[in-house]
């Protein structure tokens, strides 16, 4: 996981029980798995034995960060801010330990102490002690100059910098962590403290997580896979680890999982011996999707996927919820048909060929049939002169037929 780490911090981090944080954009009030990787360090943190803290930035919200952007993002009112800021600290509550005595996790927000900061205050205080040589040698300034940059993102460096400060001063916070395209921030904060009170603070690195195909980590076709289950549903939360490649999951594995060194190395050997098997990946999805949701979450995200892969049952369609069943066949092609037609029934060809297009022709509809080629909702039907009918309804409005061995439509009866 490791990147970069200020000499020295090896030293300080075996001699006391040290207090570290992390600062988490609060632009969303949900955060994405893009962020469990600041996540995990602080679990791993808290777990060897020191104190976590997590800074969600209500001040550095409204000023945006330049590191690793392109373009200048849009600012945040007060309101949203606060709303984001809740709905992150409910997440983070989950996989931090706020209750284990000295070394319990803490959230802090850097509103409190900017909020009575005034803008003649902040460049007496703390802008004479950062040239602008040095902040203009930073890559995340070096980055945006040719295109512009405003004064507001320019003096990003020093705002994360005087937290870094006051949680060093205030709180004695001898540490801060955060992805590699942090260091330039990090480091503004640890010369601020040395350069204005003569103080000694280090820095973390962790590495930026990718696909081995180059494109950004945590990002699909659909957008963001987020750690709410409202933005990003749970059964999809479990697909995305499911569907890692096997080069991906063998370096996920290592960041994203609290299993031993030991474990993981054997589940390795079991993947490599069978990698149809899906071993590594099932693993991950498992951990992670329960220690994100619940384990509810992840029995239901598991049925869910057999059912599109594996070898499920009328039943296991009935034990769905209409939500379930959306989320299972996003993608799939879907068909309206009125609730009317359904009264008298509706002949199977028909069904297929007339009130849909599942099947091109009426003479494909029957030899698919006759040859055992469709399911209506998971069962072989094969009479070419049945009728569907009400009774066929899952949750009394869906049909889902299979054609072949993976080739889905819903039908949604209105």
């Amino acid at each position: 996981m490791l990147h970069d780490m200020m000499p020295g911090t090896g030293e300080l981090l075996k001699k006391e029980m040290v207090k570290g944080y992390i600062g988490f954009d609060p632009t969303s009030d949900s955060l994405g798995i893009g962020n469990m990787v600041q996540v995990m360090t602080l679990l791993h943190f808290q777990k060897c034995g020191h104190k976590p803290i997590a800074l969600v930035g209500g001040a550095t919200g409204m000023v945006g960060d330049p590191s690793g952007k392109s373009e200048e993002r849009n600012l945040l009112t007060e309101d949203q801010l606060q709303h984001n800021l809740e709905g992150q600290k409910a997440q983070l509550e989950k996989f931090l330990d706020f209750n284990c005595g000295k070394n319990s996790a803490e959230i802090v927000n850097n509103y409190d102490w900017f909020k009575k900061f005034t803008f003649l205050d902040f460049i007496r205080d703390v802008g004479k002690y950062i040239t602008i040589n040095y902040m203009l040698g930073k890559d995340s300034v070096q980055n945006r100059l040719e295109k512009g940059m405003s004064f507001t993102e320019f003096s990003y460096q020093l705002v994360q910098g005087y937290d870094f400060y006051y949680l060093w001063k205030d709180h004695g916070v001898k540490l801060q962590l955060g992805g590699s395209d942090q260091w330039g921030n990090i480091v503004t904060g640890t010369e601020l403290i040395r350069r204005k009170d003569a103080g000694e603070a280090f820095a973390i690195t962790t590495q930026l997580i990718k696909k081995s195909d180059g494109t950004k980590f945590g990002k699909t076709e659909s957008g963001n896979i987020w750690l709410d289950a409202k933005k990003t549903s749970p059964y999809k939360f479990y697909q995305f680890w499911l569907n890692a490649s096997d080069e991906d999951v063998k370096s996920w594995i290592r960041v994203f999982s609290m299993k031993g060194r030991e474990e993981i190395e054997s589940l390795e050997s079991q993947h490599h011996e069978a990698p149809h098997l899906r071993i590594l990946q099932k693993a991950l999805a498992e951990e992670i999707t329960t220690r994100v949701h619940s384990e509810a979450d992840y029995g239901h995200a598991v049925k869910s996927s057999e059912i599109l892969f594996g070898k499920a049952t009328k039943e296991n369609l009935e034990q769905l919820q209409d939500a379930q069943i959306h989320d299972i066949f996003e993608g799939v092609p879907a068909y309206e048909i009125t609730k009317d037609k359904f009264s008298a029934g509706i002949n199977i060809v028909d069904l297929l060929t007339q009130e849909t297009q599942v099947l091109p022709s009426k003479s494909e509809a029957r030899k698919m049939l006759q040859s055992n080629g469709i399911a209506i909702n998971m069962e072989k039907y094969a009479d070419v002169n049945g009728i569907i009918n009400a009774e066929h309804l899952i949750n009394g409005k869906y049909i889902i037929v299979k054609k072949g061995k993976k080739d889905f439509s819903l039908l949604m009866i209105k």
